[in-house]
């Protein structure tokens, strides 16, 4: 008798092809590798189409398909190319989350993240890429409404928007940490708060959040330079410069006209004031991060040390 017409039992099928007794009596009950017969005792028998239609079934599932995408690819009713791509896909999706997962625990492990920290951080991170673009689309929504779209400033909620389509499929410890500051961060009212009355702020022309107006209102302090401003208040706040002191009256001096009025001084003051804020500057760097931005030096420092200098020097 040749393999042709040679019938097998489960246990000699176990033996030829390696699988253990109760998986292929479980594919068997599945219709995936029917027998061919029975004996007269009753027990199922096979032939060779089963030998090799077992390894195939092996080999899907150890490539990871279900027993349902076998099934269909072994009665024809799905070609296999389809499957492939299918499967792929799901890979894809399943390796995504395992680096998550990956840089999750790394991060855990550099920074020493207590449990509960850890199961937000995995949580927040898990999120879809959908699921994060609302988190961010709703605070944006809150600070920005009632806002007119054509007003100064408003043009900003658009960057404030910009979330990364996916995490990098590697994301770094860096990114994970900067997604969950960031969700922390808009999730705070007082964060909203700020943001909502620098927008409202905004509104006004000539007051606009981070940028110098081309033109000023009359009652507005007059002629700053933001570049003068980074550079020599930037450098007295790096060198520990008391704003009050007479070195920072020299100082002070070179960024404002030494003849401005007090008036003028209090007012440019204020208006700096309401557009220096150290969280907001914070969601811009963070956002930076998430989109793979080059990093940008924190200029807060430098326009707070200006505001108190501009209210020491009346």
């Amino acid at each position: 008798m040749n393999d042709r017409t040679e019938l097998f039992t489960i246990g000699q099928l176990a033996l030829r092809t390696g699988l253990p007794v109760r998986t292929i009596r479980f594919w068997s009950d599945s219709g995936i590798v029917p027998p061919t017969g029975r004996s007269v005792g009753g027990y199922r028998l096979y032939d060779a189409e089963a030998v090799a239609r077992l390894d195939l079934v092996r080999t899907l599932r150890e490539l990871g398909l279900d027993l349902e995408t076998v099934r269909r690819l072994l009665r024809g009713q799905a070609a296999v190319a389809d499957v492939a791509r299918a499967h792929v896909r799901a890979l894809d999706a399943e390796i995504r989350t395992l680096r998550l997962r990956r840089a999750v625990l790394r991060s855990v492990a550099q920074r020493g993240n207590s449990t509960g920290e850890m199961r937000l951080v995995h949580k927040l991170a898990r999120l879809s890429a959908q699921e994060r673009q609302r988190i961010i689309d709703d605070f944006v929504d809150h600070v920005f409404d009632g806002i007119d779209p054509e007003a100064p400033g408003a043009h900003i909620a658009q960057g404030m928007r910009q979330m990364p389509a996916e995490l990098p499929e590697d994301p770094t410890p860096e990114q994970v940490d900067a997604w969950v500051e960031l969700a922390e961060l808009v999730g705070d009212r007082s964060f909203r708060g700020r943001v909502r009355q620098m927008v409202v702020a905004g509104e006004q022309p000539g007051e606009q959040p981070g940028e110098q107006p081309e033109e000023q209102p009359e009652e507005q302090p007059q002629g700053y330079d933001p570049a003068q401003i980074l550079e020599h208040a930037g450098g007295a706040a790096a060198a520990g410069v008391a704003p009050e002191s007479a070195e920072g009256k020299a100082i002070l001096d070179r960024i404002v006209r030494p003849g401005m009025p007090a008036d003028e001084r209090i007012r440019l003051a204020d208006q700096l004031d309401t557009f220096t804020d150290r969280r907001v500057e914070r969601y811009w760097q963070l956002l930076g991060v998430l989109n793979g931005r080059p990093e940008f030096p924190a200029s807060v420092p430098a326009f707070e040390w200006l505001i108190a200098a501009l209210r020491a020097h009346r």
